[in-house]
């Protein structure tokens, strides 16, 4: 158990971080949390949400000394095949299975809430782990609205705490050697930079209202989220594509993308954004659009998303993110980036196999040695708030105006009912 807390360093200014700290592209670095550093301390770890948390625990089994010692989620069938995976990955040891993650938080000698919840658990669980004094690590977007974007960074500084954000990308060897090409010249003058989502997803039908299966205990799955009916069309994915609980398609995969954009080009909020788009392929329970385009204007620079959630458009083909500059062109594909000349022709490229296991390493050795974390929360939230604006903007039907200084809508009052959200009784999170 790590006990000896100590004080944050001060926030370094990002801009002249990345002046002083290349070819490495980090966030402030942290004194480690323990009383001397030590790389071989246990962490002992809980986490909650066990569909894509199936790889928080593949993470940080991956890490030397590292244990998990609960999993959580509130359907028994994905806990039991959770407690099983993880004693598999652990040389047989069981992890305690629960299914209020408020147990996790009450053991003292747990060090680290990894939370791999749907989007509107992100901000609440985090807080609450904050407040029991628990590192943490959480899936993107990390938080459900730009209200929520806030308060998240607030409890980490206020409880001394370590938060990542789980946009694994920020850790790849890869993609930060090609980040640090870019911030040595080899793009020119930076220009723009465009990102690209398809998939080709089915019509999630029509839910019928009935009563929650056995197996989940739908009070617990909604948590914070004001109650709603059980629809049998809404767990475990589809609850995306409902504004109540997600954020479309825009905070579920373009977070990632646009938090490349604005790594690349050294950005942190837009000052005017746009959303379109529409529901088009499929008449449905989906709210969010299936198709749409959303653009951020930095002032000298700008970014656009394109996503396209029902139709692959496999003959075009279009790179994760592209960063544009006057000598040419860095297109990241999912797992490593190739360099283009003005001509289009490839003059470099490094793309090796995809791996979660960096961004795990970089949050442990942050515990535990004091370096920095790659995907600190307050700078990670700067990526999701361009997805809470996305929407905003598409929901409102017009152009979003921000004043990055008070973090606010500058021109809009009517956006201001989009920028948070009500909360069950008991469940409002609180900074």
């Amino acid at each position: 158990m790590i006990t000896d807390y100590v004080s944050l360093y001060n926030m370094i200014g990002r801009r002249q971080l990345l002046k002083t700290c290349a070819p490495a592209v980090v966030m402030p670095s942290f004194p480690a949390i323990l009383s001397g550093k030590n790389p071989n301390t246990r962490l002992r770890v809980g986490v909650m949400g066990l569909s894509r948390g199936k790889a928080h625990i593949a993470g940080f089994t991956g890490i030397d000394n590292a244990e998990i010692a609960y999993v959580c989620d509130v359907d028994k069938n994905r806990l039991a095949s959770g407690v099983k995976y993880a004693a598999a990955r652990q040389g047989g040891k069981e992890p305690k299975g629960v299914t209020d993650f408020r147990e996790i938080l009450e053991d003292k000698e747990v060090d680290i809430l990894s939370i791999a919840a749907p989007n509107f658990w992100h901000a609440p669980a985090a807080i609450l782990a904050c407040d029991a004094k628990k590192q943490v690590y959480v899936e993107k977007p990390g938080s459900h609205n730009a209200h929520e974007a806030k308060l998240i960074v607030e409890a980490a500084r206020k409880n001394k705490c370590l938060v990542q954000m789980g946009n694994q990308r920020r850790s790849l060897p890869s993609y930060r050697e090609g980040i640090s090409k870019i911030k040595d010249g080899v793009l020119g003058n930076l220009r723009y930079a465009r990102c690209w989502y398809d998939n080709r997803r089915p019509s999630i039908g029509r839910g019928k209202k009935v009563p929650a299966p056995d197996w989940l205990d739908w009070n617990l799955w909604q948590g914070p989220a004001p109650d709603r009916p059980y629809k049998d069309n809404l767990v475990h994915y589809n609850w995306h594509w409902h504004w109540h609980y997600g954020g479309g398609e825009l905070a579920n995969n373009g977070v990632h993308a646009l938090d490349i954009a604005r790594w690349g080009l050294g950005v942190d909020f837009p000052i005017r954004v746009t959303c379109n788009g529409g529901r088009y392929h499929h008449d449905d329970d989906q709210e969010t659009p299936d198709t749409a385009d959303a653009t951020y204007d930095f002032g000298k620079v700008g970014i656009s998303w394109h996503g396209s959630s029902c139709l692959q458009r496999k003959h075009e083909k279009n790179s994760f993110v592209s960063i544009y500059g006057d000598k040419g062109v860095m297109a990241f594909e999912s797992s490593g980036y190739r360099i283009y000349d003005m001509d289009g022709k490839v003059t470099e490229e490094n793309i090796p196999p995809f791996t979660n296991l960096p961004h795990f390493k970089n949050f442990a050795a942050a515990i535990r040695e004091g370096s920095g974390l790659n995907a600190e929360i307050s700078d990670a939230q700067k990526s999701s708030m361009m997805c809470h604006l996305g929407n905003i903007a598409y929901r409102m039907r017009t152009e979003i105006r921000f004043d990055s200084k008070t973090q606010r809508i500058t021109d809009n009052p009517a956006a201001e009912k989009l920028w948070g959200r009500e909360y069950r009784e008991g469940w409002k999170p609180k900074v």
